[in-house]
């Protein structure tokens, strides 16, 4: 395998598109994040700081990139991503477009309804004065929001007009509303303590009933194809030519990405940085040389692959848990409290995976799902059991050089016969929350008979790990109360979980037990408990698979 171009000890300025034209920034360290430069060297001061983690949705802008072939979620040509400027690094944007509120600006001026007289434009809520100067002077979404009452102190509202500009973009697109709920969920990652979120759904909806003002994509998409033309590498960048410590490589393929990581073992490879990224801002970490995995297409694949569905390690959170949720809608509960829209855009279920936290949401449910993990160095590629790939606290069997390709598991661990897939998240608040108590469990019946199961957890323990002794219990056994008992009990030979600030030991076993008596009596062979017997979930009116968007996947 040839040695990267990358590797040249040169460097390339990061070239972006914002402000209606491209952009290109040298001379920062590669941790610099997008906020700091907004608002430190861009002067553009309407993205806010908050938490500086991730969390409060006060520095939410939106990623724009040229759309793929067939991309369900294009808009013109492109994607638009909400993402956390906080934790995001500059490097990271090359090639892409960075929209934030000062942007909302420019697409004030549109025609308005035409009308002539006053009455007419009363009708379109606007007033006469403007309708004649042919000008609309706030974006629809910013008058919704002044309409609806839907801001008191104004910090957190720059970060829910990108989140709510996002929804507004994606709808019109399609010709769509989106429903309460919806709204809702997209703005989970956006905190208002101030007015609370009915009037900012509210200014949601109202949004949609006044003037259009859409995006002109088509500069932007002309920008983004200039510089994809003139990208003659991938990129290879540090503060100056000279440095070798702190420089950020963005390799464009899988072989080339391979080679690099082969090369430099040592490198921290960065995918979505919803967690590298605090590394930097809380704890002031030096990260040295970064491999970022973000323009590696290859890695971006979610398909059925023969009887298997694969999830490339650079996919992100959102469309790999959306692939599992349409299969298996027992998921979505997991899916959509799977932290915010924001993180799940950024983040990739591979980086979750690689990262090892004995917390983490992913792992559970994937081991429920029989998956396999893919693990590559230079040209040689090998897979093993995600059960086994953890070792210890933090600790895997990923060897120098060495990184995660993918994810794969069986269909008919989504849809055997006889199949009963549960995912249960136990945190302190229903969205937005690190677990106490994640939950993967599928359980196989032939007739009223277990015929296999496989129960996963996270935080129950230094890894995520099956439960080797309460599965045994159960195989073989009748589908009853009693087994469930039996099982109840070896999950206390199967685990010996620790106290901490989300939760006690005793808590995360009696809870995990707990489980256990919820599965069974949501899939008991006789009388069942239905989905709004024993969720409240399935009270609140979750749309977020329309049929199109679920066959396309």
């Amino acid at each position: 395998m040839n040695t990267p171009s990358s590797l040249q000890p040169t460097t390339q300025p990061i070239r972006f598109y914002h402000r209606g034209e491209v952009v290109e920034v040298s001379g920062v360290q590669p941790t610099r994040t997008v906020l700091d430069w907004l608002r430190e060297d861009a002067h553009c001061t309407g993205t806010k700081e908050g938490c500086n983690e991730g969390d409060c949705g006060a520095c939410t802008v939106v990623i724009g990139e040229l759309a793929g072939d067939g991309a369900a979620d294009a808009i013109d040509g492109l994607t638009l991503q909400t993402v956390n400027a906080c934790i995001q690094f500059l490097p990271t944007l090359d090639g892409k477009a960075l929209f934030t509120v000062e942007d909302l600006k420019n697409q004030q001026t549109h025609k308005a309804c035409g009308g002539t007289d006053k009455a007419s434009c009363d009708s379109h809520s606007h007033s006469y004065s403007h309708a004649k100067s042919k000008t609309i002077p706030l974006h629809p979404l910013q008058q919704a929001m002044v309409e609806c009452h839907a801001s008191q102190c104004g910090f957190c509202t720059p970060g829910f007009a990108m989140s709510l500009w996002s929804v507004y973009e994606q709808h019109q697109a399609a010709g769509s509303r989106p429903s309460r709920q919806q709204l809702a969920d997209e703005l989970s990652g956006n905190l208002c303590r101030c007015t609370g979120y009915r009037p900012i759904l509210d200014a949601g909806q109202r949004m949609f009933d006044l003037p259009a003002a859409r995006l002109d994509a088509a500069p932007v998409v002309h920008a983004l194809q200039g510089l994809r033309e003139t990208q003659t590498a991938s990129l290879s960048y540090a503060a100056t030519a000279a440095e070798t410590k702190d420089r950020f490589y963005s390799p464009r393929t899988l072989d080339e990405l391979a080679a690099l990581r082969d090369a430099k073992p040592a490198a921290r490879v960065l995918a979505g940085s919803t967690d590298v990224g605090l590394w930097v801002n809380k704890q002031f970490r030096d990260l040295g040389e970064i491999i970022y995995i973000g323009n590696v297409d290859e890695l971006k694949a979610v398909e059925t692959r023969g009887d298997q569905l694969y999830i490339g390690a650079g996919a992100s959170l959102e469309s790999a848990w959306k692939a599992l949720a349409t299969r298996a809608p027992s998921l979505t509960d997991v899916w959509l409290r799977f932290a915010s829209r924001p993180i799940r855009n950024a983040g990739t279920m591979g980086g979750n995976v690689a990262n090892g936290s004995p917390i983490g949401d992913s792992p559970p449910v994937l081991m429920a799902l029989d998956a396999q993990i893919e693990l590559r160095r230079g040209e040689r590629v090998r897979s093993m059991p995600l059960s086994a790939f953890y070792i210890d606290y933090m600790k895997n069997h990923l060897e120098p050089g060495e990184f995660v390709q993918g994810l794969s598991l069986p269909l008919s661990a989504l849809s055997a016969p006889g199949l009963h897939l549960r995912a249960y998240k136990i945190s302190k608040r229903f969205d937005c929350d690190i677990s106490a108590l994640c939950a993967g469990m599928a359980v196989e019946l032939d007739g009223d008979k277990v015929r296999a199961v496989r129960l996963a957890f996270g935080g129950m323990a230094a890894t995520v790990k099956r439960a080797a002794n309460a599965e045994a219990a159960l195989v073989g056994q009748r589908w009853d109360q009693q087994a469930v008992k039996n099982a109840q009990a070896a999950l206390a030979q199967d685990f010996k979980p620790m106290s901490d600030m989300r939760a006690s030991a005793a808590y995360r076993l009696k809870v995990a037990q707990n489980l256990l008596q919820r599965l069974w009596l949501e899939t008991r062979v006789d009388g069942p408990l239905s989905a709004e017997q024993s969720s409240v979930w399935s009270s609140m009116p979750h749309d977020v698979l329309p049929s199109a968007e679920a066959s396309a996947i």
